[in-house]
């Protein structure tokens, strides 16, 4: 297989949205298999859908042949990337940042080989490097390199300063940090080729900057577009919050269900983006109309599950939901939560207890949805917020709830 390959099935996909040095890159993967790298940063003892570009698009730089790195930011996380937001990240303590990481490294083992191989990925930790920096040192080493009036020019700091959002010393050192970790990695493990999403453009520069000024190397910088869904809302977030990567945060039925759920427009760039399908196979299911997008809905949800939690529960989530949606069933395979025997037997308000489930963000958006007849108990629909919902309804030992026509909950009491 070609090494080039990989820029252009990428930008078939969809993945690319800037590139530093397309030709140039180009050539150099022709000429050997390179190694690449994606920091990510332990905010969360999970990732998220939002996080899933980036994932996979190391997945096709592995199937091309050439060796994906995965930089865990246990030094940069003590900071905090301002790139994207308008306020400053909560500082975390070292064993919340130690815990999240530990929940991170799971999330790429089903996306990832690893081992020792040439093309296996690697994962590392830029605490290695970053934790024994002496402060002198980097000012005069590194600091040097970097202006102040270049700095501003970048999107990560300026619009933050536009928006007239603080910015604090600790965030500015963010693309310092970020470059040194370019460096490093180029130094440690022959790295030439940094990727990141849109936001990240100006500290990737920098790093492919540095690492030329310092050490007189050609690398190269290439960016994911910024993916939203035709209606304009953020990727990897629903009315109950995250789409989490991990079956502890969301389970393979919720998952296959929030790409069951996707935008009829979204269908054939997200089977492109978060699927293995052939690129032909994807373009005969675009072709599909009307009631028939769902089918191509299915394949994507099926096909993207398989991904994060394996080919058996995939199937068995698509199953399932052909039960609840095309049998009425309330199939023992739904998600469910257990409350205590005693609440239940004495009874508890509609609207609490579709929040407590996950089918509403609050009482008060479950109050909103009730009142607008979108809450279903045992299929049957209910209006009043206040219904009493009681050990009376359990139903082969389980009470049905929904939330429009594809958000169930089996409640059982414990």
């Amino acid at each position: 297989m070609s090494t080039e390959t990989f820029l252009e099935e990428a930008a078939a996909r969809g993945f690319i949205f800037q590139c530093t040095d397309t030709e140039a890159l180009a050539a150099a993967m022709r000429a050997a298999p390179i190694r690449a790298y994606i920091g990510f940063d332990c905010t969360a003892d999970s990732l998220h859908v939002g996080s899933l570009v980036q994932i996979m698009i190391l997945r096709l730089l592995q199937k091309h042949g050439h060796k994906p790195i995965v930089l865990l930011g246990g030094g940069t996380t003590r900071i905090g990337d301002p790139s994207g937001k308008d306020e400053s990240r909560q500082m975390l303590t070292d064993a919340a940042i130690a815990a999240n990481m530990a929940g991170i490294r799971r999330c790429f083992g089903p996306f990832l080989r690893f081992g020792a191989g040439a093309a296996d990925a690697m994962m590392t930790n830029n605490a290695d490097w970053l934790d024994r920096l002496a402060y002198i040192d980097l000012l005069r080493d590194i600091g040097t390199h970097f202006t102040v009036n270049r700095m501003m020019t970048f999107d990560s700091i300026r619009l933050r300063l536009e928006r007239e959002q603080p910015l604090t010393f600790l965030e500015f050192n963010y693309m310092i940090l970020q470059s040194y970790d370019f460096r490093e990695l180029h130094r440690r493990h022959g790295v030439t080729l940094q990727i990141g999403g849109s936001d990240q453009w100006g500290n990737i520069v920098a790093g492919m900057e540095l690492t030329r000024r310092t050490d007189g190397k050609h690398v190269f910088g290439l960016t994911t577009p910024l993916i939203t869904t035709a209606s304009g809302a953020k990727m990897g977030k629903t009315a109950q919050g995250a789409v989490w990567l991990t079956d502890d945060r969301v389970s393979a039925y919720e998952y296959w269900q929030f790409w069951r759920n996707t935008e009829d427009a979204d269908v054939g760039r997200f089977l492109r983006l978060f699927t293995d399908l052939p690129l032909n196979e994807i373009a005969g299911l675009e072709r599909l109309r009307g009631a028939d997008i769902n089918e191509a809905k299915k394949v994507l949800a099926t096909e993207a599950t398989a991904l994060a939690h394996g080919r058996d529960k995939a199937e068995a989530a698509a199953e399932t939901a052909r039960r609840a949606f095309e049998e009425g069933e309330a199939a023992e395979t739904l998600p469910s939560i257990e409350v205590p025997a005693g609440d239940l037997a004495e009874g508890i308000p509609a609207f609490r207890l579709f929040a407590l489930a996950g089918l509403a963000g609050s009482n008060g958006e479950a109050r909103r949805l009730i009142r607008g007849g979108g809450a279903r108990v045992n299929d049957a629909p209910i209006s009043d917020e206040g219904t009493v919902i009681s050990a009376a309804l359990v139903r082969d030992g389980a009470i049905k709830l929904s939330a429009g026509r594809k958000h169930h909950r089996l409640v059982r009491g414990v």
